[in-house]
């Protein structure tokens, strides 16, 4: 298996995707890793030579640059070029933690959608607190959707927690503004009534507030919607960490509260940390793309290389493909 990544891109890099890249190769069998970037920068940070390559360019799409615009103009950037790898079959999928925009046009014009998907899903995997965590799409790859959309996007997230994450007959919930059936606005309402019918296992509205709950292993939603879900609960996660912080450290009773529940507190911060799940798959495309979060470290990284892994050895894209062929053909014969 061979995969290209985006050394290019995100607050760390190359070092914290070159790191990531050598414990990726060193602890996952029978892969190859090429790294496009600056080689005059990759090069220094490698330790071993040894099933990674490193493919030249000093072109860089930045968090500023347009993304459409600058996937067309900047032909020999490094995300685009990593994603040329994929198109051209010389790796089997992706990695970029650079601009999330970018990454989304370049899978679409060099990698290319399934057939049968209208539109991608960006799907990162969020905690619950069951640890079982769950998958939350779309989170911005385009901010309106149809109920059509909703039903592909559910069934590939249902397809992507079988085959990965290994949970027989995912729960699909659809994020809603109310429990009941019947609630919501005309694209919620159109939505559910197509999802009751698909070939998952569809578990009704899932309101926000029940979102960590581990009501469902899949959510699906517009991608604004998705967007602000995803961003309060990054947001609400970071604000509970900086007042605990305040609170432990306020004067010398609390400090010694704090040495005493320091393991339980580490445990909780992993619990809620990015890095464990990996980065955000662009679900829908002919290969997987993996979206890495900007600030990945060198663990995050890993963890969206065995996520980009996993979906190329249990054939996730061509599941996802045979299951919307299958659907549309029922249908049809309806």
């Amino acid at each position: 298996m061979k995969l290209a990544i985006d050394a290019m891109g995100g607050d760390h890099a190359p070092k914290a995707i070159v790191e990531g890249a050598m414990r990726a190769v060193k602890d996952l069998n029978d892969l190859e890793i090429v790294l496009i970037g600056d080689e005059n920068k990759i090069k220094p940070l490698l330790s071993t030579t040894e099933q990674i390559s490193i493919i030249h360019t000093e072109t860089v799409i930045t968090s500023e640059d347009e993304p459409v615009r600058a996937v067309r103009r900047k032909k020999d950037a490094s995300l685009v070029l990593m994603a040329n790898e994929v198109k051209e079959k010389r790796a089997d999928a992706c990695i970029s933690a650079g601009n999330t925009g970018a990454l989304m046009s370049a899978g679409l014009f060099h990698v290319g959608r399934i057939k049968g998907i209208e539109r991608p899903a960006l799907s990162p995997t969020l905690p619950t607190m069951d640890k079982k965590g769950f998958v939350l799409l779309d989170v911005g790859a385009n901010v309106d959707a149809k109920p059509k959309h909703l039903l592909q996007y559910a069934i590939m997230g249902s397809v992507y927690v079988e085959k990965v994450r290994g949970i027989t007959s995912p729960k699909v919930g659809l994020l809603n503004v109310g429990a009941e059936d019947g609630k919501g606005n005309e694209l919620t309402k159109k939505a559910f009534t197509l999802l009751k019918e698909a070939p998952i296992n569809f578990v009704g509205n899932i309101e926000a507030r029940e979102l960590l709950d581990g009501k469902a292993d899949v959510i699906v939603t517009d991608g604004f919607s998705g967007n602000v879900a995803l961003k309060s609960i990054e947001g609400t996660a970071l604000s509970l960490f900086s007042m605990l912080k305040q609170s432990f450290f306020s004067n010398l009773k609390t400090k010694l509260a704090a040495m005493l529940m320091k393991d339980h507190l580490r445990a909780i911060k992993n619990q809620l940390d990015y890095a464990e799940y990996g980065g955000a798959g662009l679900f829908g495309l002919s290969a997987p793309v993996i979206k890495a979060h900007g600030s990945s470290d060198e663990r995050a990284i890993y963890s969206a290389i065995k996520q980009a892994c996993y979906m190329v050895e249990n054939n996730v894209t061509e599941t996802i493909e045979k299951t919307v062929a299958t659907m549309e053909t029922t249908l049809e014969e309806e």
